[in-house]
């Protein structure tokens, strides 16, 4: 298997668990740990017996920096632990060299669907007031999570975040079939 033909099987098999990731979370809302701790060590694994140390190291930042990444959110209270953990299995898999195309790609995919669920609940005018509320709330008091807008409180829309991750990985699975082509 050549480097880039390695690189894609990598991004493949992270598209694939995130999507088993997403028939989770969109029915229970719950992404779980029998996946996302598996799949990262697994992808540790595989990693050094493909690529030595090397291939370890960059796999293994890749899942700190995507994880530390959605820890952030996570401790503003805007997603759920099963998120970041989900975020830094896929990132372990496809390494350092997509992971800003990964990164990048969920982000703008977890606004468009949170955009298309306001909207799709009618509640598109009080979802972008609420941003303003939390932008607010958070310049002042960092990352702590926001008393009525966070995912603990039970009030606001929800959204399985497996789906934009799963978005990131096939923008980063396409990155890699771009670069194999050339």
């Amino acid at each position: 298997m050549s480097h880039s033909s390695t690189d894609i099987w990598f991004c493949a098999v992270a598209l694939g668990c995130a999507a088993l990731a997403c028939t989770h979370d969109v029915r229970t809302r719950r992404i779980p740990n029998w996946l996302t701790g598996p799949a990262a060590l697994g992808a540790l694994l595989v990693h050094f017996a493909l690529g030595g140390w090397a291939s370890l190291a960059s796999a293994a930042a890749a899942g700190l920096i995507a994880g530390l990444a959605m820890l952030a959110f996570f401790l503003a209270g805007g997603m759920g632990a099963g998120d970041v953990k989900l975020m830094a299995a896929v990132a372990c898999f496809t390494g350092l060299h997509p992971l800003s195309a990964l990164l990048v790609a969920t982000a703008l995919a977890g606004a468009v669907c949170a955009l298309v669920i306001a909207w799709h609940k009618a509640a598109l005018r009080q979802t972008l007031v609420s941003c303003v509320r939390l932008a607010q709330h958070h310049h002042g008091n960092g990352l702590v999570p926001h008393g009525e807008h966070n995912v603990r409180s039970g009030t606001g829309l929800r959204m399985p975040f497996a789906l934009p991750i799963a978005a990131g990985c096939v923008c980063a699975l396409l990155l890699q079939l771009s670069a194999g082509a050339q």
